[in-house]
């Protein structure tokens, strides 16, 4: 917006704003406030702390919405007065601030904007990650702890709490696999275009000629699933393993066979929770990991045949979609986007909004003209 006066790029804004707030329906965000308050204020919400625990994420997510949209407005009005304030005093200083306020404007508006992209049918859904060492050997293996941890450190930034299912640590060094949830409303329409391959190419640590080592991360992300979902599971076709759970170089992390490991053999996913001390809450937690897995395998199953009908090709986001380079140059880059950060540093500790907020417009931008 260089070259246009303030004037007219806070016309601009509040125009985009309020496109923002007729997609969001403020009125009805405020109608599901009081109704949450409602619900969270019964002495008997707590008796199913599953129910009661959704209750309060879901009324704390909507009040900071509301309260992030109305924030925004209030801050526009202010900044209009404060231009008319700088032209009648003549002052800098003023006007400086002004142009400061203008520009962090312009940015959280856009960030805004992007939430209105997420329609799809899961898109409101909590996320569940799942991250594979793939090639790399123990080098993989220490970059999957370390996507791990960008992740968790970015839902950390959000003030988006999670939970770790499990955690299969590597012999060396790092973990094998680990799967875990982000219980935020939209956090699997925000992190779905983090799906695919992730390539770490640095001076490798474990190497004692100290060469350059290329290794990869696979990332799925699925939505959870709710009651309303119907998922069939027979479980003649499952095969459940329970197992002794485990810490870093084979600590013990408990002394009973609690962990369990489901197998669904018609298609070979395996799924596995070990952070319940019982194996029964174990079980009921894996089960729902394989909902979630076999739901998002039908929704994708479903694309597919529409596509062919179309005559379509599909589209597949589980390839390398971004390179982390450490060595000989630092640059993280987005291979659908385009978009390169130069502090990989600063990525790894989870400022990632930049390339999420790109892919979410890349995605609607490919839905669209599908």
């Amino acid at each position: 917006m260089a070259g246009i006066e303030p004037e007219e790029q806070l016309k601009e804004l509040g125009s985009t704003l309020a496109g923002i707030e007729q997609v969001l329906d403020l009125d009805g965000m405020r109608r599901d406030i009081a109704e949450l308050r409602e619900q969270s204020a019964d002495p008997g919400l707590w008796n199913d702390q599953e129910r009661a625990q959704s209750v309060t994420r879901r009324l704390s997510y909507l009040e900071s919405e509301l309260g992030r949209v109305e924030g925004l407005r209030q801050r526009l009005d202010d900044a209009a007065t404060l231009y008319e304030m700088a032209q009648e005093m003549d002052d800098a200083d003023t006007r400086a601030e002004a142009d400061e306020e203008l520009a962090a404007l312009h940015k959280a508006i856009q960030q805004l904007e992007v939430r209105t992209l997420m329609s799809g049918e899961y898109d409101a859904r909590e996320a569940l990650v799942t991250i594979n060492a793939q090639a790399g050997g123990v080098d993989a293996a220490d970059w999957a702890q370390q996507l791990q941890r960008m992740y968790l450190r970015w839902a950390e930034r959000h003030g988006y709490p999670t939970e770790i299912y499990e955690t299969s640590f590597a012999e060396e060094a790092g973990i094998k696999s680990t799967t875990f949830t982000v219980k935020a409303p939209y956090a699997y329409g925000t992190l779905r275009g983090e799906h695919g391959t992730h390539r770490l190419v640095r001076i490798s640590p474990f190497d004692n000629a100290a060469r350059r080592q290329t290794s990869f991360a696979g990332l799925d992300v699925v939505p959870v699933v709710e009651q309303s979902d119907h998922v069939d599971i027979d479980e003649s076709d499952l095969r459940v393993d329970v197992y002794r759970s485990s810490g870093p170089g084979g600590q013990g992390v408990n002394t009973t066979d609690s962990a369990v490991r489901i197998t669904h053999i018609p298609t070979g996913i395996v799924v596995s929770c070990q952070n319940e001390r019982s194996q029964l809450q174990n079980k009921a937690t894996a089960m729902n990991v394989l909902q979630a897995k076999l739901l998002e395998r039908k929704r994708q199953e479903e694309a597919e045949k529409m596509s062919a009908l179309r005559g379509e090709g599909t589209s597949s986001w589980g390839t390398q979609i971004r390179n982390y380079v450490l060595h000989p140059y630092q640059i993280v880059k987005d291979l659908r986007t385009g978009v390169e950060v130069g502090n990989p540093t600063a990525v790894l500790d989870g400022d990632i909004d930049e390339f999420i907020e790109a892919e979410i417009r890349w995605m609607r931008q490919q839905e669209t003209s599908a």
